[in-house]
């Protein structure tokens, strides 16, 4: 059970949650039709108030919606049941959500699970993001967000997007998140692999520090900073074998191109 702006979604809190007129809409008007209807939700979440208000609001956009309220029932659903996008909880009674996030990506990469959550702070938000969370929306919350990220993923999903990334003798899978050269296993941190995968799915264009830095990172930094540039020698270094250096090659004052010399 969270504590931080996690009560029980009515008054003042439900207003903070959804748009004016949102809740009056869900309740008496028709779902507006949209190519997300009838997906299967799994919400995991422990708070009473906040599970009926999310599952309320869910199937008034036209999504089918089952609640699970401890870590381990919602792991055990997500695993046996057929589900389209699991909406999480972090702080679960039985199993924490970061353990459930681990489990799921493991045996089902291509599920996207959207963390719903109290805890804010960035390394929150980071370490959600790294054990396989594909979004994270911090209580309180709009449902009509909610809704559109879910809407998103399915989009997503149904684009058919390719799992798989080659160049340069360079392997990605995209949902086991492996990465091999040559044939060799690389192991690769969480942000070296995003990085990685930007600038094998940019291969041949030379990519400015600023777009990696909104790509990779996902938020503004210091101009100055050279985070950028740490983590290519990381991934440098990893990348190369004794007769073959890595595939990235720097711009000077520009950025970086992944690709032959």
């Amino acid at each position: 059970m969270e504590h931080a702006g996690a009560r029980v979604p009515t008054g003042a809190y439900a207003d903070a949650m959804a748009p004016t007129g949102e809740r009056a809409a869900t309740a008496s008007a028709e779902p507006v039709a949209n190519p997300a209807a009838g997906a299967q939700i799994l919400l995991i979440e422990d708070e009473p108030g906040i599970v009926d208000f999310v599952r309320r609001g869910l199937e008034g956009h036209g999504f089918s919606v089952r609640a699970e309220t401890d870590g381990i029932a919602g792991e055990r659903t997500a695993l046996a049941q057929s589900v389209d996008v699991v909406v999480l909880d972090l702080m679960l009674p039985g199993r924490s959500g970061l353990e459930v996030l681990a489990a799921l990506h493991e045996a089902k990469p291509e599920l996207p699970v959207i963390v719903l959550t109290a805890r804010g702070e960035v390394e929150d938000r980071v370490a959600g993001l790294d054990s396989g969370a594909v979004d994270y929306l911090v209580k309180p919350f709009s449902l009509a967000e909610l809704s559109a990220r879910i809407r998103a993923q399915l989009r997503t999903a149904s684009l058919g997007t390719p799992t798989r990334l080659e160049a340069e003798d360079v392997e990605v899978d995209l949902l086991s998140r492996k990465v091999r050269r040559q044939g060799h296993p690389v192991a690769l941190s969480a942000t070296e692999f995003e990085l990685l995968v930007h600038l094998m799915r940019n291969r041949g264009r030379v990519v400015g520090r600023e777009e990696i830095l909104s790509a990779v990172w996902g938020y503004q930094h210091d101009p100055a900073t050279n985070i950028v540039d740490v983590y290519i020698g990381y991934l440098r270094r990893k990348l190369r074998l004794p007769d073959s250096p890595a595939p990235i090659h720097t711009v000077r004052s520009v950025g970086y191109r992944f690709g032959r010399a």
